[in-house]
């Protein structure tokens, strides 16, 4: 096989260019009428068949004549007409008058029901889409064989691209519009019409979803996505409490939801034990829409609840806005006056080529009637031409000889029935000539003057606006009015005693159980190497062999009984593949130092606050230096005395005063204990863990030290106390 050697960027701009513009323009990114190709092509065949106002039709059948215009398959344009019907329920206000199960817009598993049992039509609203579409006012093409034509855009009177929500992933690029108020964006688009520096954010209060909720309201946040296209705010689920039956009905959850995915949310978070507030949850939604309700245990507080549901689930939920519109097949990220500015600039180019069409109507229909004028001057005039000729052909020419008409004009007259040749006939007709006359100029006054256009827009505005508005369904909710989940606030919070063992099990047992416990249990082989006394709100921090730093909160783990193992923390805290627990600290405000002793003798003192982090991130890496293994780490609230012992018994007792602490958490750190060539550092203990006769024998005053040997006297001491 022969290969032919080409650059790369040739090959992308043959093979993959092609494709990718063919996804942005003709695929998922929607234009100015508020629609995908998908969507137009599918309305259009609706429109052809009658659909705007006649009856319902299967929707197979629909499907079927889709096709013709759209060579997707069968189940690609149901999806796409499923989306846009009354009972999906995603569009504020639906295109598509349906009949039958559509699933819902706010449900994962309800599925829609096959296109052989359920009935469609066009809502009504499609009146306003379509417009004058029969008057030449949106530009058409060929269909995909050539055998069809079909609009390039439909000629929508009001901005239905800011009223139906649409999202669409491209190559390179994507779009996610929101939906707005019918009533709110025609208020816009007046006040906007009529003075270009209207203050949009006064109209077009906020954005508006067909599953309700709360949006939480921020206006900077808002300003900046009406201004640029692009950020994202808030929205919540609204619910009720059921005092009787102490439960939460959740009746509207956020957009970008379904009931599913928030009740798997919960159910997972009850049996991780996250959620002991609730005692169970369940489904209701029926014929009358939407509701989940959740059990609440006695003496729960339903409003702090919801608050802490609305932090860790679902229930409350971002949009990212991406306001990427195509425009003359151009992409463009556009803020709201900028679709504006297109959609205007849109709707004045189809109004005036609808004027153009009703001009070139009246004007025909005018000339024929000029030439109808002329035949009254003399009725048996144009009898006796027409009789006198001898061959039809012949008819046309001799009547444009004998009155001086053009050939339009003959062929309208010689058209005229012979019982209409009558002096009744022709002047009932010629009495449109001056009302037409009027029409026209009129017509040709309005088209030369935009201002005037910009008025008809207004009044159609106002006429939609009128007929179609609906009240807002997601209510606006100022954010700085909502007072935020705290979680520490709603944590019980008591004295714990934390134990880490050898083997990496972590207990957390209250005081109270702990006085009443008996001998701590372990696993055969292990023990305990550290204790803590703190409270439940304090954080863990867990180092392991590989420099890593795992954070748990002490809230977050399940208490025990001396009587119990314990947590296993590599399982607990998902670390990774044979990473071992090498030391824990504890805090509660991230105070005080932790002091990393090395075998090479090397020591780093890194302040503690050098673990916390603004974000809920549960693993740092590099948390110390890993040039030199790990011997101890030792949590210290203040400065303090501390013996270190190497592998050749020699003891140093050291100041840690005298190490200085690094910025940087994997710095190598200080020599503290100088070492011989096969000695290495074993231990460091606090001084009440050591029982000698004499610290100052070990003491230095500078660092680095070799240290002392230890005493006979002090040997049996230290090897018990420090070996165990």
């Amino acid at each position: 096989m022969n290969y032919i050697e080409q650059p790369i960027t040739h090959t992308l701009e043959q093979n993959y260019m092609p494709y990718a513009m063919s996804v942005i323009i003709s695929r998922a990114i929607p234009e100015i009428d508020g629609l995908k190709p998908a969507h137009r092509k599918l309305l259009y065949t609706m429109y052809k068949m009658g659909l705007l106002t006649g009856g319902r039709t299967k929707s197979a059948n629909v499907v079927g004549q889709t096709m013709k215009l759209n060579p997707h398959g069968d189940m690609a344009i149901y999806e796409t007409l499923v989306r846009l019907t009354k009972g999906n329920e995603a569009l504020l206000h639906p295109l598509i008058d349906s009949k039958g199960n559509f699933g819902k817009q706010y449900s994962r598993d309800m599925a829609f029901a096959a296109a052989r049992y359920t009935e469609v039509k066009l809502d009504s609203i499609c009146q306003e889409i379509f417009g004058d579409i029969d008057k030449d006012t949106v530009d058409f093409v060929d269909n995909y064989d050539g055998t069809m034509k079909e609009p390039l855009l439909l000629p929508a009177r009001f901005p239905n691209i800011l009223v139906n929500p649409n999202q669409g992933i491209a190559v390179g690029m994507a779009s996610n519009l929101c939906s707005f108020n019918l009533k709110e964006v025609c208020d816009t688009a007046i006040a906007y019409l009529k003075n270009k520096n209207h203050d949009i954010l006064k109209t077009l209060l906020a954005p508006d979803f067909s599953t309700g909720g709360e949006l939480l309201y921020d206006e900077k946040e808002m300003r900046e996505i009406y201004k640029t296209g692009r950020g994202s705010f808030k929205v919540r689920a609204k619910y009720t409490y059921d005092k009787k039956n102490n439960c939460i009905d959740i009746t509207q959850i956020p957009y970008t939801t379904t009931v599913e995915a928030v009740i798997d949310k919960i159910v997972d978070l009850i049996k991780q034990g996250k959620l002991k507030e609730v005692g169970d949850i369940r489904d209701e939604t029926d014929l009358k829409g939407l509701k989940i309700t959740i059990d609440l245990k006695r003496g729960v507080d339903a409003d702090k609840l919801m608050a802490k549901l609305y932090k860790i689930t679902p229930l409350m939920d971002s949009f990212g806005c991406n306001f990427n519109i195509l425009i003359n097949n151009v992409p463009k990220v556009l803020g709201i006056a900028g679709i504006l500015d297109a959609w205007i600039d849109f709707r004045i180019g189809c109004i005036k080529r609808s004027i153009e069409y009703d001009i070139k109507k009246k004007s025909d229909r005018l000339h024929l009637l000029l030439g109808l004028e002329k035949i009254l001057l003399d009725i048996d005039k144009a009898i006796r031409i027409i009789r006198e000729t001898e061959l039809e052909e012949q008819v046309v020419p001799n009547l444009m000889a004998g009155f001086d008409i053009d050939e339009i004009q003959a062929e309208y007259i010689a058209d005229i029935k012979l019982r209409n040749i009558n002096k009744e006939y022709i002047l009932k007709r010629t009495q449109d000539i001056e009302d037409l006359m009027d029409e026209i100029a009129t017509l040709k006054a309005t088209l030369a003057d935009e201002e005037k256009i910009k008025e008809l827009i207004i009044k159609q505005l106002r006429e939609i606006s009128k007929k179609y508005s609906q009240p807002r369904r997601t209510d606006i909710i100022h954010a700085d009015t909502v007072e935020e989940y705290v979680e520490e606030d709603n944590i019980e919070d008591y004295n714990i005693k934390i134990f880490l063992t050898k083997e990496g099990y972590l207990k957390k047992i209250s005081h109270v159980s702990l006085r009443a416990a008996s001998e701590q249990k372990l696993k055969e082989g292990d023990e305990i190497t550290t204790v803590f006394d703190t409270v439940n709100k304090s954080e863990i921090l867990v180092f392991t062999d590989k420099a890593n730093v795992y954070k748990a909160r002490s809230y977050e783990i399940a208490d025990c009984k001396a009587s119990q193992l314990g947590e296993y923390l590599p399982s607990l805290l998902d670390m990774e593949e044979n990473e071992d627990v090498v030391g824990i600290a504890v805090t509660t405000d991230y105070e005080g130092y932790i002091l990393f002793c090395y075998e090479n003798g090397k020591m780093t003192k890194v302040n503690l606050n050098s673990y916390a982090t603004k974000t809920n991130r549960k693993k740092l890496t590099k948390a110390y230096s890993s040039v030199s293994r790990l011997v101890k780490l030792i949590q210290l609230d203040e400065d303090m005395e501390l013996v270190a012992i190497s592998s050749i018994d020699k003891v140093l007792v050291f100041d840690t005063s005298k190490i200085s602490v690094k910025a940087t958490r994997d710095s190598q750190g200080v020599s503290v204990m100088t070492l011989r060539k096969s000695a290495v550092l074993t231990d460091v203990k606090r001084l009440e863990e050591v029982s000698v006769k004499d610290f100052k024998y070990y003491k230095t005053k500078n660092i680095p030290a070799a240290g002392c040997f230890l005493r006979d006297e002090d040997s049996k001491v230290v090897q018990t106390s420090m070996f165990g």
